[in-house]
């Protein structure tokens, strides 16, 4: 074969090659006007919801217990319930499985972001309100350091998690 020919086909099976994973990497369709979406986690990442059982200081650090569950909504919800009560109505499309009860544990560095729901600023503020690693501990131990009017002081959490450690916390709002 022809080194011309040798080039134009190599050049052509890259194009081919570029063009289609192009479409592999594309951006993701915009979501919903005004949706808040939860912060994109990097590879090796998982985000889960569950609820903190415990929160305490290990040294530097805190050592977290977590129950973790599924948060489901939509057909997903109903189909859940149904099984689960013989019922699909699935009140502010949101159905909780708590699968079961095994604790989790994981590190937090004490610089980790966490937030949680208050009435302060609300609604201006329904992203939640920033604390300490070291405040939360103290509002799981049913302690309140700073007087926070809190909303949902049961409401579960997403956590995410890089292999042992929690790189934040974000409390969920349950209406």
């Amino acid at each position: 074969m022809k080194p011309s020919l040798v080039f134009l086909a190599a050049a052509t099976t890259l194009v081919a090659a570029v063009s289609a994973s192009a479409h592999l990497v594309a951006a993701p369709a915009p979501s919903s006007a005004g949706a808040k979406l939860p912060p994109a986690t990097r590879p090796g990442e998982v985000v889960l919801y569950g609820h903190v059982k415990s929160l305490t200081r290990s040294g530097s650090r805190f050592l977290l217990r977590f129950d973790p569950a599924w948060w489901l909504t939509g057909l997903t919800a109903k189909r859940a319930k149904l099984e689960d009560t013989g019922s699909s109505d699935v009140p502010n499309d949101y159905y909780i499985v708590e699968e079961g009860h095994r604790l989790l544990t994981y590190f937090v560095p004490a610089t980790a972001h966490v937030t949680i729901l208050t009435r302060a600023g609300i609604p201006a503020n329904l992203g939640g309100t920033p604390i300490t690693v070291s405040e939360l501990a103290q509002i799981v131990k049913g302690r309140n350091p700073r007087g926070r009017q809190l909303m949902e002081p049961k409401a579960g959490f997403w956590i995410r998690v890089a292999g042992d450690t929690v790189r934040s916390l974000d409390q969920q709002y349950q209406p």
